[in-house]
Formats: structure tokens, sequence, C-alpha cells
């Protein structure tokens, strides 16, 4: 029997006439993901979950909270007391205070001042599904705090520690920043090119059903544009689905011992394990899922791809066996089809999506079965 994982690996380019990856002239190219806002009934439990995954908390009060990372920067999450739970939109930093204004210009929308915890300026805009996204500049930095250093490792006959062993601390994986969101649209190809349009993101890697590359890629992994300098394989991604939604977003930790301890302390104190650990193929990171009490999915990575920005798509097929090179078989919870709440409303979403003015249709649905079975 073959290698499943044989021929996966998205090296591979575009063809002849197949979307490119990029805008001619986009407005702006944003530097980086600033952070995500979220909606939350009950912010106690929300930073317990918080400190145990890795999060530091900068301002907790009765109806508002603000987790960083150890990185020098922005809270990289933003939590205000709601109802219901909820995903409220990604924002992005802008690489320099003009391009927020030359946004604002070419959108016809407003630039206001931010509160004062945060500080700086925003302009906000509505992408084809809908979803607020921000863009953010002169935001106050928090300075860095110390550290989770990696561990030294003798690799192979590369030999760094004599007379010292190695004891991972079981204690939470502490997160360095922010590293991706992943959105889910009705409107992937519309939606796409508003991100590459407007904020001058790139695409890393596409994705097609199996049997329909001819139909256009149905996920994309989308990087900063910041020229030389390498950047993250991806800080968007997007997925053609039956609704609009947040899939789940991944913070950086220090290294695979970090990861795995962290997530036994997690463990340990009940919380809710999706899938992992494991090695993506798009952007190659170490990764870990868990869910946290509202039912968000967030994921531990280190080691991920960096790329600058002269490298061209790849494309491959989306297969949930193509989702990682090594580790278990992706679960039915990641996958969104373990029965439950979540998996209930999904399947609500595919009847009213066949039935409204969208990208996904009938046989795309038949490309996601596929993709659930392989």
């Amino acid at each position: 029997m073959g290698d499943p994982h044989s021929g996966l690996h998205s090296e591979r380019g575009a063809l002849a006439g197949e979307r490119p990856g990029r805008a001619a002239n986009p407005v702006i190219k944003v530097h980086d993901l600033a952070w995500l806002e979220f909606e939350k009934p009950n912010l106690t439990r929300a930073e317990v979950f918080a400190r145990a995954f890795g999060f530091t908390t900068v301002l907790s009060t009765r109806h508002e909270l603000h987790l960083r990372g150890t990185d020098a920067g922005a809270p990289c999450v933003l939590i205000r007391k709601g109802p219901r739970s909820k995903f409220l939109g990604p924002a992005f930093l802008a690489a320099t205070p003009g391009d927020v204004l030359r946004l604002a210009e070419a959108t016809g929308r407003p630039v206001a001042a931010l509160p004062d915890a945060l500080g700086g300026v925003v302009v906000d805009l509505a992408d084809p599904s809908g979803l607020r996204v921000r863009v953010v500049s002169d935001t106050h930095e928090l300075p860095a705090l110390p550290p989770q250093d990696p561990h030294v490792l003798n690799l192979g006959h590369e030999v760094r520690r004599v007379n010292a062993t190695q004891r991972p601390p079981r204690a939470p994986a502490l997160v360095q920043r922010l590293g991706h969101v992943v959105l889910q649209t009705t409107r992937y190809g519309e939606a796409l090119d508003w991100y590459l349009r407007h904020l001058g993101l790139i695409v890393s890697d596409f994705l097609y059903y199996p049997g329909q590359r001819e139909r256009g890629p149905v996920m994309s992994f989308i990087r900063c544009d910041r020229g030389a300098t390498p950047a993250d394989h991806h800080t968007l991604a997007m997925v053609l689905g039956p609704a609009d939604r947040y899939v789940h977003s991944a913070y950086q930790v220090a290294d695979l011992d970090a990861l795995a301890a962290g997530g036994e302390y997690l463990r340990e104190r009940g919380y809710q394990h999706s899938w992992g650990i494991g090695r993506h193929i798009e952007g190659s990171q170490l990764f870990d899922y868990w869910r946290d009490p509202d039912g968000f999915l967030v994921e531990h990575f280190s080691d991920g791809d960096l790329f600058d920005n002269t490298l061209e798509p790849g494309w491959a097929p989306l297969t949930a066996s193509g989702l990682a090179q090594w580790g278990p078989p992706a679960t039915a919870d990641f996958l969104g089809v373990k029965p439950g709440r979540e998996s209930l409303r999904e399947l609500r979403a595919v009847f009213s999506a066949l039935r409204g003015d969208n990208e996904f249709d009938a046989q795309r649905l038949l490309g996601l079965l596929k993709v659930a079975r392989s």
C-alpha cells in the first residue's frame, strides 16, 4: 500500500490560467494581525482558561478582558462581556500610520480613535461575508515579558547538552504571540479578492476539492507581504463552507516540549482536547488544538514556515488526511462533524446555503463530504 501522504504537499504551482495569489495594486499592505475580538458571557471563566492556555492578563474588569503573549506589542485577544459567545472580528496592524488614512480614503470609511487602554487609531471595514475587519496603527506597545525558553536539544550526533537532564515543567505553555486566524465563508472567492485587494495579503497555498480543481480553490493560506522580510506562512486562512464563521485561531509557543507539557496541564484541568499533537503540511507547524469553555477552537503551535514575497502559491487537494504530515487522524471534533450543537448548526447552515445566493452549491457540498471521509 502506498504512502497516503504522497502527492499532498503543495510545492507544485498553478496551472495556466488559474487564480493569482495576489492583487496587482493593493490599497495597502498590512504588517501583521494585531488582535482578535470576542464577546463572551462569563469573563471570569474565560480568564481562568486563558491563564491555563498560557496568556497573561493585561486588563480585567467586569466588562472587558485583554490578554497578551510574552512578545512586545498590543494585547492579542480582546474579550468583551456580552449575552452570548461570539467572534467579533480580526484587527490588522498597518505597516505605517499613513496606511490607515489611505485605506479610509479608498473605502470612504472614517478614522476613529481607539480606547485609551489600546491607544492609536482604527478604520473599520466589512468584508464580503459581513465580518468587521479593523486596521489599526499607533497602538500602545507593551514591553516584552520574560519568555519560556526553548529546550537545548541533542540532535542526532550534534551534542549540545551534557551532564544535564530534560525536565519540561507541567505548566502552561506561555503564548508568545498571535499567529493566525482561520475563517469560513460562503463567499470564498469574493472574500479572498477583498483581502488581497484591500490589505495586500498574498496567498501561500491554495487547496481545492479533489476532482474539482477546474472550479478553483476552496481554501487559501494567506500571509502578509513584507517584501524581502519573511512572514508567517499564513496570518489568515479562509475556507469555503455553508456558514460564515470563525474556525480557529493559533498562538505561538516556544517549542514542542512547551506545547506538549502545556497540553498536559490543560488536560489535567479538564479542558477539552480537539486534535494533536502533529505537524501540518501547509505551514509545517507543530500543532495542538483545544476547545475553550465557550467552544471556540484554539491552537498552540511552534516551528512554522516563514516566506518572503518571492514565493508563488502552491496548489494541492484538500483532504482530511492531508491536514498533517504526522500525528493522529483529524478528529470529528476538529472537522466539525462530531455529533452535537456545532455540527447541528452546520447541518442547518448547509440547507440554508444551498437555497441562498452564495458560492456553496450542491457540487461543493459533495466535495466537502469527500473531504470529511478522506
